[in-house]
């Protein structure tokens, strides 16, 4: 009988120890993710700038205006939402520009702390990084030859087409899925990608429906038109920063919260987009199905 007490006690207390184990871990896991979120918010506190990504060639999200590439006359929706944001939280906005492609890695390795330019919450990219609330909502569409759509009625149409993007944006993702194949051009400009469309080099740009109306009115010389049936893939716009950085999304969302509720956000979308794209669409927007973004 006693022995069985002992072994009884005895593995109690191993229980007891790794309760105690569990418990220490899980302290030192929250820590860790406190001392980081406090971190990248002191970081950027102490510099007094708030470095965002943007690629200033993105009308009318991030653009420059004029012939001359100097801070002043670099601006669009997206680069005037986050110039606000650091205004509101005493910071000077400093703009690193850079591709698509190269933002979300600069965000990890800490070159910029957040990244404005058009870019698309979606589950994938929140296993890896903080978004803010989103403060644009839109839809997908598809720039295409005026005069046959470039053979594209249906999204199953693009398969052996060629589609301009970037190499990791959600567009170009929806490219391939249906089987198209993606012409990438670095950090170009709205012109060599709509020029090509119309000169046969691609068959179509997949896009934000508010930049690929605003980009075809850019250029009415171009035998091109924004695709009169399709519309898909629902998307919502915010600022990217590092994962459990949570300290500066709390500031950074209250700074939109502030924006959106005394109509800065409105007035903004309405300069560059010509309505408001803040609030979301009121009628259902089809997702594209077996692909997870």
């Amino acid at each position: 009988m006693k022995k069985v007490l002992m072994l009884l006690l005895a593995a109690m207390t191993v229980i007891a120890l790794a309760a105690c184990g569990n418990s220490s871990d899980d302290k030192g896991s929250d820590r860790t993710s406190k001392e980081k979120e406090d971190k990248e918010w002191s970081k950027v506190k102490d510099s007094g700038e708030l470095v965002i990504g943007t690629s200033g060639t993105l009308a009318a999200a991030s653009y420059y205006e004029g012939e001359k590439k100097e801070d002043g006359s670099l601006t669009g929706f997206d680069v005037e939402v986050a110039r606000e944001v650091a205004k509101r939280l005493d910071l000077k906005p400093k703009f690193e520009i850079m591709g698509i492609d190269g933002m979300l890695p600069a965000i990890k390795s800490g070159r910029i702390n957040i990244a404005a330019n058009d870019i698309e919450i979606t589950d994938k990219r929140k296993e890896q990084f903080d978004f803010s609330t989103p403060y644009k909502y839109s839809w997908t569409t598809m720039v295409v030859r005026k005069k046959d759509n470039s053979g594209i009625e249906k999204l199953e149409d693009l398969k052996g087409k060629k589609a301009g993007g970037g190499a990791t944006t959600v567009y170009s993702q929806i490219a391939e899925h249906y089987g198209a194949k993606v012409v990438t051009y670095g950090n170009a400009g709205n012109e060599a990608y709509l020029r090509d469309v119309n000169n046969g080099r691609t068959d179509t740009v997949i896009n934000d429906y508010f930049l690929c109306k605003m980009g075809v009115a850019a250029f009415p010389q171009f035998d091109i038109h924004l695709h009169p049936t399709l519309k898909f893939n629902p998307t919502e716009t915010a600022l990217i920063m590092p994962k459990d950085a949570s300290t500066m999304q709390k500031k950074v969302n209250e700074s939109l919260a502030d924006m959106k509720e005394d109509g800065t956000l409105a007035k903004l979308s309405k300069k560059f987009y010509g309505e408001d794209a803040t609030e979301k669409p009121k009628e259902d927007i089809p997702k594209v199905k077996g692909l997870e973004l």
